[in-house]
C-alpha cells in the first residue's frame, strides 16, 4: 500500500525543482566531502543546532515528520539520509528538494549529542496564536498556564502530555519561556504542531481573561491544603504550574480561584513540573470517572 503525500509546504514546497542529492559522498580515496554552509563551519565538528535567522531548525523523525504534516508550517529545507526519508509515515511530494547526507554530517547540524534520527528541517516559526482564539474553542478541553517555567525540556514534555490528554492550548509569558526550538520539538514529540502555544505579554491579565471566559483557575502548590481532586469543579479548567523551586509568582497564585496540592508521599518534596502536568491533565480527563 503505498504511503500518502504529506501536505509539506513553503519554500522548500513550493519550487519546481527536482529532488536533488547533495552533501556528503564517499569518494574512492574514503575521503568524503563535509556539507558546505554553516554546517562545514562549525568548530570542533558539532553544532549548537541554531537555524538561520528567523527559522528554526528541527530534528528527530516525530518532530519533523509532524511539522511536514503541519499545513500551517513553512518548510524551507529538509535534510537527511535515506533511511531517515524511509522512515516517514508519508511521502514527500516529488518537487520537495531533499539535501541528503550522512548521519555523522547530520550531527553538525543539530545540537551536541542530539538524537536526529537521519532528519534535520528547517522551517520558519509557527504563526502566533492568540489567546481569544483558544477560549473561543471547545471548553471541555483544559488550558495549560506555565509561569516562568523555561527548561525547553519540561515545557516540550508539557506540550507532549497536553495532545495525549486532549488539553485547548499551553499559554506563557513571552519574556519568561523557551523559544521554539529543536530540543522543545524532540521533548515534544510532534506536539508543537498540535497543541497551540499562546504567548502573553501578561500573564496574571491571562488569567482574568480565562475567568471571564468560565475557566475555573486552580494552581498547584505543594503548600495547598486541599488535593486536585477535591478541588476540581465541573467545567472548563485552567490548570497553573509554576517552575520548579521557585513555583508560582505570587502574584500569578492571587490569580488562581483555588490552590491544590497533588497527594504524593512525604518522602519527596516535589514532582518534575511536567510530571505534575501529565498528572493533573490525567485528573482532568477522568473526573467524571470519579465522580
Amino acid at each position: 500500500m503505498a504511503k500518502p503525500r504529506l501536505p509539506v509546504n513553503g519554500g522548500a514546497g513550493r519550487r519546481r525543482l527536482k529532488v536533488y542529492e547533495q552533501g556528503v559522498q564517499m569518494s574512492n580515496s574514503g575521503s568524503k566531502r563535509a556539507l558546505r554552509g554553516r554546517a562545514g563551519r562549525m568548530q570542533g565538528g558539532r553544532g549548537s543546532g541554531r537555524a538561520s535567522k528567523g527559522s528554526v531548525r528541527l530534528w528527530g523523525r516525530h518532530a519533523v515528520e509532524a511539522a511536514l504534516m503541519n499545513p500551517v508550517r513553512q518548510h524551507r529545507k529538509l535534510w537527511a539520509t535515506r533511511e531517515g526519508i524511509d522512515s516517514l509515515c508519508g511521502e514527500l511530494p516529488p518537487d520537495f528538494i531533499v539535501e541528503y547526507a550522512q548521519a555523522q554530517d547530520l550531527a553538525r547540524l543539530v545540537a551536541r549529542d542530539a538524537p536526529h534520527q537521519g532528519l534535520v528541517l528547517e522551517c520558519d516559526p509557527l504563526p502566533e496564536i492568540h489567546l481569544d482564539e483558544v477560549l473561543d474553542s471547545d471548553p471541555a478541553q483544559p488550558i495549560i498556564v506555565l509561569d516562568q517555567v523555561t527548561d525547553p525540556h519540561n515545557v516540550g514534555a508539557i506540550l507532549r502530555s497536553a495532545a495525549a490528554f486532549n488539553a485547548g492550548a499551553i499559554v506563557t509569558q513571552d519574556r519568561h519561556a523557551p523559544p521554539e526550538s529543536g530540543a522543545l520539538a524532540k521533548s515534544a514529540s510532534g506536539a508543537l504542531e498540535i497543541v497551540p502555544w499562546v504567548r502573553v505579554v501578561n500573564l496574571a491579565r491571562a488569567l482574568e481573561q480565562m475567568a471571564e471566559a468560565g475557566y475555573w483557575r486552580i494552581g498547584l502548590a505543594g503548600e495547598a491544603e486541599a488535593t486536585l481532586a477535591q478541588a476540581l469543579p465541573t467545567g472548563p479548567i485552567a490548570l497553573v504550574l509554576g517552575a520548579e523551586g521557585e513555583g508560582m509568582r505570587h502574584n500569578i497564585a492571587q490569580h488562581c480561584d483555588a490552590l491544590a496540592r497533588l497527594p504524593i508521599s512525604e518522602a519527596m518534596e516535589s514532582l518534575n513540573v511536567s510530571n505534575a502536568a501529565a498528572i493533573a491533565l490525567y485528573a482532568v480527563a477522568t473526573r467524571e470517572d470519579d465522580s
